[in-house]
């Protein structure tokens, strides 16, 4: 014997059951990784619960503009960018990039079976009321300016104000 349970009555035992704030530390800034963390934020979002991710390292490249110049001043961190251009377009697999064919091979699967690219999940992200944080410690280090983002960045903060949005959370990813 079944029993059918109607959609809002589970959704609503979802939300009384499950944690309603999730922050995601985004790290890396491969494709396969950067994918999991939208997909993760997205759906959370999609169910009620805030989200926010806090992108630092190399995670930046997801949410910076596309080919966006480094504005450092010494030589070091302008040649660091222009080796790490980012754009969410841009992200290489983190195995088997094989200097991008197996990026492009990803994306051509990727098209064939429908699933949105990075741009996309970031832009829906946004739509469902994501938060996203910059980390200042890593913009600094890397000669990342406000301007290199995309817009829709809701705050440039450091590890601090990570931590007080983790403490609220009950699911705390890094990826």
């Amino acid at each position: 014997m079944t029993t059918e349970v109607a959609p809002s009555v589970s959704l609503a035992q979802l939300h009384e059951s499950k944690p309603d704030r999730v922050t995601i530390v985004v790290l890396s800034g491969d494709l396969d990784r950067v994918m999991a963390s939208f997909i993760i934020a997205t759906g959370a979002a999609a169910m009620g619960m805030h989200v926010t991710m806090f992108f630092t390292f190399w995670g930046l490249n997801a949410i910076r503009r596309k080919g966006a110049a480094s504005a450092a001043r010494d030589w070091l961190r302008r040649t660091f960018g222009l080796l790490n251009k980012g754009g969410a377009g841009r992200l290489p697999l983190s195995r088997f990039h094989f200097g991008g064919l197996g990026t492009r091979m990803m994306h051509r699967v990727m098209k064939q079976n429908r699933m949105p690219g990075v741009p996309e999940l970031l832009q829906t992200a946004q739509d469902l009321g994501v938060q996203f944080i910059a980390c200042t410690t890593t913009m600094g280090l890397m000669g990342i300016t406000k301007d290199t983002l995309i817009d829709g960045v809701d705050q440039l903060a450091g590890v601090s104000t990570y931590l007080a949005e983790a403490k609220q959370g009950r699911v705390n990813l890094f990826i």
